[in-house]
């Protein structure tokens, strides 16, 4: 199966529930920012510099909680920032999972090792480590040396321990999707358990600070569906996590409209409003973000911003969600899933 039963029964199970109380929107994963200080500078990292002044903030165990309580998703996204340097890492992971949800860790990888003794082995838990090319292209990108070397070790010792690996990987203007294929098929001989593709998204923050490299490194929308097409290729030889309906979207077979409220972003600000990429304002409550929220006004043709977005974070919900569905994608998608 592409992913484990528990997590499929859970948001079949929690969709299905959403539906039949008629509830409009509701999130399917949590994006949970404990903080946004990490110990890189990657070259298209917003956080680092749309949150530079709050960098040294951090939530609690408490409010983190909070905030999965309050969304109520099945899947939590923890991100940053680098999560692995939260102080409190293992003890929040094992809170969340106290509560049946499932979580993707997302990390540069450089602390596995130095981690992992702080949990344990479970269906619930995947390590979504950030991978953008082989040695050179990463390091590259992230700005350091070794950083590759450590990210590898840190999967490594994941995989001996029993633990739940997948990798993300962020396409670029300069993206080489050969190299792509390289990296898929070397990680697979380390059992690595699925792969992400997302296209580089231009962050208001990153455009503002570097307008010039901004320019040069992120996708418009007609590159992401060039640079997409290419990429189906690879949908056939790995196992991928990026669902058939948002693959065939990227690659410009087909439209779909924006849900950024399937996956609200929870930060040391508040509740992150309108979406992960855009931030128009922080609300203080996850109902705040919902109710108050002009959704409509916001999605490519509406506001200028969301032209080139194709996130997987604002399009995923909505193929999950048959936003936009066309005959056979239930069976598509049912097949993706039991491969």
């Amino acid at each position: 199966m592409r992913f484990p039963l528990s997590l499929t029964t859970a948001m079949v199970g929690y969709i299905a529930k959403k539906k039949i109380t008629r509830t409009r929107r509701f999130p399917l994963v949590l994006m949970l920012e404990p903080l946004h200080a990490c110990n890189l500078t990657c070259t298209g990292c917003g956080r680092i510099r749309e949150y530079e002044d709050t960098i040294k903030e951090k939530l609690s165990v408490e409010e983190c909680l909070n905030a999965v309580d309050e969304a109520g998703a099945p899947i939590v996204s923890l991100c940053g920032g680098e999560p692995m340097i939260y102080p409190e890492i293992g003890r929040l992971v094992k809170e969340i999972l106290l509560r049946r949800k499932h979580i993707y860790l997302c990390t540069n990888g450089m602390f596995i090792k130095k981690k992992l003794h702080e949990f344990k082995p479970t269906s619930r838990l995947f390590f979504n480590v950030h991978l953008d090319g082989m040695r050179k292209t990463h390091d590259l990108a992230v700005e350091r040396e070794g950083v590759f070397d450590a990210a590898i070790e840190g999967i490594k010792a994941a995989k001996e321990k029993g633990f739940l690996v997948c990798t993300n990987t962020t396409v670029f203007k300069e993206t080489n999707l050969a190299e792509i294929d390289e990296l898929y098929a070397y990680l697979t001989t380390l059992g690595v358990d699925g792969f992400m593709l997302s296209p580089a998204y231009g962050y208001t923050a990153v455009h503002k600070t570097n307008p010039n490299g901004a320019a040069e490194i992120f996708l418009t929308r007609d590159d992401i569906r060039v640079k997409f097409k290419e990429a189906k290729k690879l949908f056939k030889k790995y196992k991928m996590n990026n669902s058939p309906v948002y693959m065939e979207f990227l690659a410009g077979e087909r439209e779909l409209t924006c849900t950024a409220w399937g996956n609200p972003t929870r930060n040391v600000k508040g509740w992150k409003g309108p979406c992960y990429l855009i931030t128009d304002q922080h609300h203080a409550s996850f109902n705040d973000l919902m109710e108050k929220t002009e959704w409509d006004k916001y999605g490519a043709g509406n506001d200028p911003r969301c032209d080139h977005c194709m996130v997987h974070c604002g399009f995923e919900p909505s193929a999950a969600l048959g936003v936009n569905s066309r005959l056979g994608d239930t069976f598509k998608m049912l097949m993706w899933q039991m491969s």
